[in-house]
């Protein structure tokens, strides 16, 4: 009989053991994991879901992700599209705790100035929010003419005109590293 504790008592003294190395590593792992999740895998989990996303200008905006480049999002505001670069973002609120990595692709994902060339491309009005060392927000209204490797330059156009020659009051150039956020009516093309 007293053999029989002993062995009882030693055996579940090793199953406890098996039982917390197994949640110690399931524990571990699930810390490998989290630890590569990247932003924008919770950004894609999100969906149509909404998120609120605060600009380095100190503009709070809510809307639905669209549209996702590998420096970019579009984020869709009732008639309003903004495309946002990722460092112009100080704060996302609604992602939820899941994560979606990417879908393996063929091509690599677009940078921002594609996101600007096709903006351009269709000549829409545009305001560009650029960074300014002043409390409210420093914003140019044009169209977008030509776009660079690293800067863009937009006509300035009177409100509701299009772009001709004889329209431009002037022609601005920014810096994408001055850039925090354009954006334009809804297009479903985009």
């Amino acid at each position: 009989m007293r053999w029989d504790s002993l062995f009882n008592d030693l055996e579940a003294q090793f199953s406890a053991e098996r039982s917390l190395e197994k949640e110690a590593e399931i524990t571990e792992r699930a810390r490998v994991e989290l630890a590569g999740i990247e932003l924008t895998d919770r950004l894609r989990a999100v969906g149509a879901g909404r998120v609120k996303v605060v600009l380095s200008s100190g503009a709070a905006l809510l809307g639905s992700i669209s549209h996702m480049g590998n420096e970019w999002f579009v984020l869709d505001e009732g008639v309003r599209q903004w495309v946002i670069p990722f460092p112009s973002v100080i704060t996302y609120q609604g992602l939820g705790r899941l994560a979606m990595k990417a879908t393996p692709r063929l091509v690599k994902p677009l940078g921002f100035a594609a996101a600007l060339r096709a903006l351009a491309r269709d000549r829409a009005s545009v305001i560009v929010h650029v960074r300014a060392q002043v409390p409210q927000s420093f914003e140019i209204r044009g169209v977008i003419d030509r776009v660079g490797r690293d800067h863009f330059d937009v006509a300035v156009v009177q409100e509701g005109e299009v772009r001709r020659a004889g329209n431009v009051a002037s022609v601005v150039a920014i810096p994408f590293g001055a850039l925090v956020a354009v954006s334009s009516a809804s297009s479903p093309d985009f």
